[in-house]
């Protein structure tokens, strides 16, 4: 049973409560170019599998550098001791020069061994035996990145599971710290969630600002709203402060950029096929939350599809232009404030 996509979320939920109920399958292959997933499911395995007096003689964890196929196989194939089943890790599966030679064990796993071949931001090829032996027989996660324009959701999405209310905004601010590593927004909420008072449910901007440490007042999700509503003052103001900042990369400011104006796009084009769509309508086309629907109402007033695809194009040039596409000699916040500049001109 392969297991990914866009679900992966409650995917991983779904297994995770299997084990902690004790239903096992025989082999694990967790892999995919984000860690979070696979490390997640590999915890709660290695959490339920076993009770702490089973563990000596019945849990194996090792790297794939370290072993061989047919070491894995052996250790897979023996029994439990005193113990309803035995429990078989690698970790860092990819580094293993024989994993495809797994194959012949996965085909025909033992019922009393749980075998998890976890591939650290790494995938197993699914042409090959593997992939199709452990999807016929146990269970493969296969963990996608979250791409820049979802991980709001994401966020949203997470704090809810865990008795949480996020507002859209401290999402989107959260989400432009941290960008689409699932690991450091986890890390990043456990550390705010620490730092709030008791009893505390609901996150606002106030709090993502405290204690993640970014500002509202001067981020990119700042500045594509005032794009949005082309004010230019406030627009290079902050473009000025972002240039100017340690952490800043143009390359990062462009791509946060591009994904707004492709949404503003995207909705220009749903509007001439649909004009009289409803506001949730409107926002699962464009992936935000309908907070945010008033500001693009607004954008494709300012923005005309002509002006849109002037920016567009203007994005391109930029992005060459900030990955040293003229030797590098311009200074990146100089040329975000040229970016800037042209799109309110646009």
């Amino acid at each position: 049973m392969a297991k990914g996509g866009s679900g992966i979320g409650q995917l991983c939920t779904d297994i995770v409560r299997d084990v902690s109920e004790g239903r096992f399958a025989p082999v694990y292959l967790l892999m995919g170019d984000e860690p979070y997933y696979p490390e997640l499911v590999c915890n709660a395995i290695i959490d339920n599998c076993l009770q702490d007096f089973e563990k000596d003689f019945n849990e194996t964890i090792c790297y794939g550098s370290d072993v061989t196929a047919s070491q894995i196989i052996t250790a897979a194939r023996r029994f439990p001791v005193m113990a309803e089943r035995q429990l078989v890790v690698v970790r860092e599966a990819q580094q293993m020069k024989s994993l495809e030679d797994l194959a012949v064990y996965c085909a025909d796993p033992l019922d009393s061994t749980v075998l998890v071949l976890l591939m650290h931001k790494a995938r197993a090829d699914k042409r090959r035996a593997l992939y199709k032996a452990v999807e016929k027989k146990g269970v493969v996660v296969d963990s996608p990145t979250i791409r820049d324009y979802e991980i709001s959701n994401w966020i949203i999405s997470y704090y809810k599971g865990r008795g949480l209310q996020i507002d859209p905004q401290a999402a989107a601010l959260l989400g432009e710290s941290a960008g689409t590593d699932l690991g450091v927004i986890v890390a990043e909420t456990d550390k705010l969630v620490r730092s709030l008072p008791e009893g505390t449910t609901v996150i606002k901007v106030e709090d993502i600002e405290k204690n993640v440490g970014i500002s509202r007042q001067f981020s990119v999700f700042e500045l594509t709203r005032e794009l949005s509503y082309r004010n230019s003052g406030k627009a290079l103001s902050i473009a000025g402060h972002i240039g100017d900042s340690a952490r800043f990369a143009m390359p990062m400011a462009v791509s946060a950029i591009y994904t707004h104006f492709y949404r503003i796009l995207k909705y220009e084009a749903a509007l001439l096929k649909n004009p009289r769509m409803d506001q949730q309508q409107r926002a699962s086309i464009l992936g935000v939350n309908p907070f945010f629907m008033k500001e693009y109402d607004a954008a494709v007033r300012n923005y005309p599809l002509a002006s849109v695809m002037t920016v567009m194009s203007l994005l391109c040039e930029f992005d060459y232009l900030g990955k040293g596409g003229d030797g590098g000699a311009t200074d990146p916040g100089k040329l975000l404030i040229e970016l800037i500049s042209k799109i309110l001109n646009a």
